[in-house]
Parts: C-alpha cells; sequence; structure tokens
C-alpha cells in the first residue's frame, strides 16, 4: 500500500492519528457524515454494511463535515454520543473535517480529484457522498448523497472477491 491517498493523516474521533493504509488491505468505504442531515438514517446502512462485511475486508469511515447547512454543529463528543445511541455506529469515526473550499481535508482533495462528481474534481455535493477504495487504494467509485448504503451491496461484493 505505497499510494499517497492512503498514507494521508487523519484524525479519530477519539484524537488519534491513523492512516487509512493502517486498515490493513481492506477495502474503504469513505463517507462525509452529518447528525442533523435527511440523509443521517444513512448511519444505518452503513452500519449495517459494516456488520455484514467488516469480516470480509471492509472498512466504513465517516468523516464527520458541518459545511453542508451546518448540519453537523456538534463536537467530537457530542458526534460519536449522537452516532452509537441513535444508530448503533460502531465503525471508525473521524474528527469533523471540510471536504470543500481552501480548507478541505488534503484525503478529500484527493478523492474528488480521483473521482470527480457532478461538481467534477473541485467539490463535494452534500453530505453522505460515498466514495468506494480497493485494498489498494487505486480503484475508486464515487456515490452520490442520496445513493443508499444498501444499494452499494454488489459493488462492494465485488470489491471483496
Amino acid at each position: 500500500m505505497s499510494d499517497a491517498l492512503l498514507n494521508i493523516p487523519c484524525t479519530t474521533i477519539k484524537g488519534e492519528q491513523k492512516t487509512l493504509a493502517e486498515f490493513g488491505g481492506k477495502a474503504l468505504l469513505v463517507v462525509n457524515t452529518a447528525s442533523e442531515c435527511g440523509f443521517t438514517p444513512q448511519y444505518k446502512g452503513l452500519e449495517s454494511l459494516w456488520q455484514r462485511y467488516k469480516d470480509k475486508g471492509l472498512v466504513v469511515l465517516g468523516f464527520p463535515c458541518n459545511q453542508f447547512g451546518k448540519q453537523e454543529p456538534g463536537d467530537e463528543g457530542a458526534i460519536s454520543e449522537f452516532c452509537e445511541l441513535n444508530f448503533g455506529v460502531s465503525f471508525p469515526l473521524f474528527k469533523k473535517i471540510e471536504v470543500n473550499g481552501a480548507n478541505a481535508h488534503p484525503l478529500y482533495v484527493q478523492l474528488k480529484q480521483r473521482a470527480p462528481g457532478l461538481l467534477g474534481s473541485k467539490g463535494i455535493k452534500w453530505n453522505f457522498t460515498k466514495f468506494l477504495l480497493d485494498a489498494n487504494g487505486k480503484q475508486i467509485k464515487r456515490f452520490a448523497p442520496a445513493t443508499k448504503p444498501e444499494d452499494l451491496a454488489a459493488e462492494i461484493e465485488a470489491l471483496l472477491q
């Protein structure tokens, strides 16, 4: 896993430094999340995917973001508690980040460049945009916020083959 994308430092919601490479050659589903969004119930589907595929080689990673309608106003403790209490989230969550603009996290800068969406490589349209990466970080597919996590099952299974 020498790909630069996988070596970008990220901070977990508990303050630990990690890189995607530390998830050991697994496929990754990277999602920008928010607690007060119309798509927030997707946490349940993301947790379901995590439970279904974590032993088969998938890691779901949530990156809270407050850039869309200020729908993630809480601090890391509030976000973590909300996700656990309301949706039973046990997949890894990270510190709140920005995904667009001058302060966009380097991970999202790379993801947008490698898998442009409706707004090209410059922007994320809304909360719950999903990026599915193969174990080497080479193959990246992007899915719109309205794409339900459960609708990714066939893509995930193909990637895990």
